[in-house]
């Protein structure tokens, strides 16, 4: 049970993460997008998406510095684990309230609003279900696993089983003593991992790289009086009195 859960699991989940965006880059790029609801609402959703956005990029470099660096690197360089502690339980309770507060926000818009509920899917009624799952998980331990129950040091080993699997030699034994809530939170992350590629989550592994470089997009009249080379300020022109028509005649 400990290999198919730490070492089958995580892999076949990384695997259809890579070969889904693959796929999805190739024969899907049109739908390769958020698509957004915009149009429909924005009043609501200037408060659900800055808050969700920013605790998810706040819980992403969290992460990154608690799976990926080791705890040797950080006391190297001055901070003492007591410090690193105090500072993920802080950001990662922020960060998780956060993301947590900006995702029932969108919920109940995408809920109540007539046209964004018209305009959600199956798809993404799942992919909300495995993303809150994720972060309430995640918000739990941080909460009751570090406050309540004293605190529980995962850098010494979920962050070196998780390490392992790049290495390409995983150790499952690490996560054999792990709390459960950790182990139902890391398998909940792999299965959202596996399912990313489906949803309009893709559009994270997007960057407007090319519009630094695309070229202007001329817009044309479709109108078939010709266009004036007068400047925009100069007015109209004049049209002719009935005195100076008479003259000409």
């Amino acid at each position: 049970m400990n290999v198919l859960l730490w070492v089958v699991y995580p892999y076949l989940a990384i695997a259809i993460l890579v070969g889904g965006l693959i796929w999805r880059y190739r024969y899907d790029k049109f739908g390769w997008t958020t698509r957004s609801s915009q149009l429909y609402e924005s009043a609501v959703l200037r408060w659900g998406s800055p808050m969700f956005h920013f605790g998810i990029l706040m819980v992403l470099i969290g992460h990154v510095g608690g799976l990926i660096v080791p705890k040797s690197w950080t006391e190297a360089v001055g901070i003492t684990e007591h410090t690193y502690h105090l500072m993920a339980v802080f950001i990662g309770t922020v960060a998780g309230f956060c993301t947590l507060a900006g995702m029932v926000i969108l919920i109940a818009r995408r809920r109540l609003t007539g046209p964004v509920f018209a305009a959600t899917t199956r798809n993404d009624k799942t992919m909300y279900v495995f993303l809150a799952v994720v972060i309430v998980l995640g918000l739990w331990n941080t909460v009751a696993g570090n406050i309540t129950e004293g605190g529980y040091d995962y850098r010494e080993t979920v962050s070196p089983w998780f390490r392992s699997l790049f290495y390409l030699s995983p150790d499952p034994e690490l996560m054999a003593g792990v709390p459960v809530g950790f182990q139902l939170h890391v398998v909940s992350a792999f299965a959202l991992f596996a399912f990313w590629p489906f949803t309009r989550l893709v559009h994270a592994f997007s960057a407007p790289v090319g519009y630094l470089t695309r070229p202007y997009v001329p817009y044309r009249s479709r109108g078939t009086r010709p266009r004036s080379s007068r400047p925009g300020w100069e007015g109209p022109p004049r049209l002719p009195t009935r005195s100076s028509s008479r003259g000409r005649r």
